[in-house]
């Protein structure tokens, strides 16, 4: 039963549930795992929305399609998504056209645009239960923002083609948004619903899915297979639709960046705002939907979902305020909140151009297909994902294959890449710091701190009975220093996005492999050093 006001019972009485309204409201799809090698025309790695439309739209050609995938269907940052579903780019049009011109921009709106009829189509074909709804959006200024901006962003869109006009101000009685650009016919649903369908779907036409399968190695290839512990799956092709790359050490996430974006489920009364999505042109942005709460202690009200406070993954050491300061935001904004049910978070990649990489994987063999960038957008991001990759594995035209193209450069935004590049090498300065400004007593219980060992740096995690685990805090993928996310109960890496949870096992890629355990040696050396 969906009950918005569960607790977690870690948490001070009271307090909100940490965790994504949608998982609290069905259980995600489970399947077996691997336990035999396996052949398929397709091998997909991941289940999240790319990867099981992906498996829909092949298995739909008449394509033998397997699906691999660590945890659940969905289990990834598909559940914890506020589930936009929009033809709105984040970073908007007039962005887009400075980056990459007209023509490019148009394309960019038309596949976001046929994404959500997709996922209409399909919805309607496959009788999926989902609480998909057209509604409109609304884009206004924050406060320290030009009136210009909307005249361009106006001027960009429709010249991209996309329906929009101007207005007073968003519907929102409780405040007055000043100018605002409507967007009518975009649309929202509950993503885990939908994955669920998805599967039946492909189950039906003779897919085939496992999940608690860990993915170990991928070659392409005249022999292509995806190797799962002591199983290897063979296919014709491979699809990596893992968030970000697994299989890939250094192209693609020179071109890319991990942020983690904050959410929170407020109640309030039904009707208090209308149904809509609406988003700010602050930076980072604030973006706002509502769910409607059907049972439990609030039926008959409305769940509003705001998120924002975006900060490069690993790169933060306020966590714990920016779900404080996203409801200080949202209850100046909307004073009819009643209380907050949900906090959650995720993890999206940005790009340096603010469009997905859709295609051939950099650098590999030419039957291996990768999916990435979700840039804010991975609904849309993810459902064309699985009609373009269709097409390119079918050797059908497609005119968004160079849009989304994962070896495309984009000179206008060689400034953006500078500085991400730099970024990311200032974190290998991590190794050479002290580490967190505590001592191994200082660790309260569930919480966790980076501690230099000598030359070494440790991950260290005292758990609710204060016991002590202790990892390496050197990220397996390219070694930078990892760093606890107390919010989220993480080892973030700042450099590409890797996570692990709260023991080390690894949550998200690009590493592939659990932190490091200490050896015999690095354990005394460290025991000796708090002794003394």
């Amino acid at each position: 039963m969906f009950s918005p006001y569960a607790l977690d019972p870690s948490a001070e009485p009271g307090a909100p549930r940490y965790g994504s309204v949608w998982s609290d409201t069905v259980d995600l799809p489970m399947y077996p795992p691997l336990e035999r090698d396996a052949r398929a025309d397709v091998v997909i790695v991941g289940a999240g929305i790319a990867g099981m439309s992906a498996a829909y739209h092949l298995a739909r050609t008449g394509r033998s399609v397997i699906v691999l995938d660590d945890g659940a269907v969905g289990g990834g940052m598909t559940k914890v998504t506020t589930a936009h579903l929009t033809c709105v780019i984040d970073d908007r049009y007039a962005e887009m056209e400075r980056l990459h011109g007209e023509e490019t921009a148009r394309l960019a709106a038309q596949s976001h645009r046929a994404a959500i009829n997709r996922i209409e189509d399909i919805v309607r074909t496959e009788a999926i239960e989902c609480e998909f709804e057209r509604v409109d959006g609304y884009l206004f200024l924050s406060p320290d923002e030009d009136l210009g901006l909307l005249d361009d962003e106006l001027a960009a869109a429709r010249r991209a083609l996309i329906e929009v006009d101007r207005l007073a101000r968003a519907p929102i009685e409780a405040f007055d948004t000043g100018p605002c650009l409507r967007f009518p016919a975009q649309g929202q649903f509950h993503p885990l619903q939908y994955l669920a369908g998805l599967a039946r779907a492909i189950e039906r036409d003779g897919g085939v899915i496992h999940c608690g399968t860990h993915v170990d190695a991928i070659d392409g290839g005249t022999h292509a297979k995806v190797v799962a512990g002591r199983y290897t799956v063979s296919a014709g092709a491979v699809i990596v639709a893992t968030n970000t790359p697994i299989n890939n050490r250094v192209a693609l996430h020179t071109k890319q960046s991990p942020y983690m974006t904050y959410v929170i489920g407020a109640v309030i009364p039904r009707g208090a705002v209308p149904t809509a999505l609406y988003w700010d042109t602050h930076d980072p942005y604030h973006y706002v939907r509502l769910e409607p709460l059907e049972s439990g202690a609030y039926a008959g009200r409305d769940l509003l979902i705001v998120g924002g406070e975006d900060h490069k993954s690993g790169q933060a050491n306020d966590t714990d305020q920016r779900h404080r300061r996203l409801e200080r935001w949202t209850r100046e904004r909307f004073p009819m909140l009643e209380r907050v049910a949900y906090r959650w978070a995720g993890q999206v990649m940005e790009t340096i151009d603010g469009l997905a990489f859709i295609g051939r994987n950099p650098g590999l063999a030419d039957n291996v297909y990768v999916v990435t960038g979700d840039s804010g957008q991975g609904m849309t991001h993810g459902t064309i994902a699985g009609m373009l990759l269709t097409d390119l594995i079918a050797k059908t035209d497609n005119a968004w294959a160079p849009v989304y193209h994962p070896s495309r450069k984009t000179l206008r935004a060689a400034n953006e890449f500078t500085k991400k590049a730099l970024n990311m090498a200032a974190q290998y300065a991590d190794w050479v710091t002290p580490g967190d400004p505590v001592a191994l007593d200082d660790i309260r219980p569930d919480m966790g701190a980076v501690l230099r060992q000598g030359m070494h740096k440790v991950a260290v995690y005292r758990d609710a009975r204060g016991a002590i685990h202790e990892r390496s805090a050197v990220c397996p993928h390219l070694g930078c220093i990892v760093n606890w996310n107390p919010t989220e109960k993480t080892w973030d890496c700042p450099c590409h996005g890797s996570r692990f949870d709260r023991y080390g096992t690894v949550i998200n890629g690009p590493a592939n492999v659990n932190l490091r355990r200490l050896d015999r040696r690095e354990r005394h050396e460290r025991r000796r050093r708090v002794r003394s």
